[in-house]
């Protein structure tokens, strides 16, 4: 069974537990954008708690294929989402060994948030060391005249988190702020704190229920 997500911005550590277990993923660009997801946006742990960036796109408000939204750079996001970055981990174990490559992206400035996200993911698996490939559709997949997909668009969400424990089971590790774990942080969250531990968290994280949607 093939697993089929949605592209998303510094994605939650829930989405590369789906992605490492599936035997294929596909990315499907061709779907609507959604605003107020993952698809641009991610969430952070500070000072203040959990805090959550988005990316501004031109007319997000249309419909339209995720591969057409344009990044919309009229603001210095970028500026806010990175200095937002080096204010939370900074003083990370490992925050050093990898803030480059993130900087990097960001300030590379793409113009279509594909692209980002894209460049995004490539070099988090990378930096995890979890040899992993994906593959990015061509089309949009009707899954209605296609068995060989399991549908998991949109069910890693930030307003609708009732599905994240199809995908993941949280394992606690020592964040930089507070108290209390917060748990599916961004992928970078796992990161900066864990280092090369990160990929043994990550395939803790996934829940044995998985293995009942996803056929291997």
């Amino acid at each position: 069974m093939r697993a089929v997500i949605e592209s998303q911005y510094f994605p939650p550590i829930a989405y590369f537990c789906l992605l490492i277990h599936a035997e294929k993923t596909s990315i499907d660009i061709f779907e609507h954008y959604e605003k107020q997801s993952y698809r641009n946006r991610f969430e952070i742990v500070t000072t203040q708690g959990v805090q959550n960036f988005s990316v501004p796109v031109i007319k997000g408000n249309q419909k339209k294929a995720f591969k057409d939204i344009k990044i919309d750079y009229h603001e210095n996001w970028v500026n806010v989402h990175w200095r937002s970055i080096l204010s939370a981990y900074g003083k990370s174990p490992f925050f050093e060994y990898y803030a480059d490559f993130f900087e990097k992206i960001l300030y590379k400035k793409s113009n279509f948030l594909v692209d980002l996200n894209v460049e995004i993911l490539t070099t988090c698996l990378k930096l995890i060391g979890i040899k992993k490939n994906f593959e990015i559709t061509e089309k949009y997949l009707n899954l209605e005249k296609n068995s060989e997909y399991q549908d998991f668009r949109s069910a890693i969400h930030p307003k609708n988190k009732s599905q994240i424990d199809r995908v993941y089971q949280p394992i606690t590790y020592q964040q930089v702020f507070g108290h209390i774990f917060e748990e599916n942080m961004s992928i970078i969250d796992l990161l900066f704190c864990e280092g090369n531990n990160a990929s043994n968290i990550l395939k803790a994280s996934i829940p044995n229920k998985l293995n009942d949607e996803i056929v291997t």
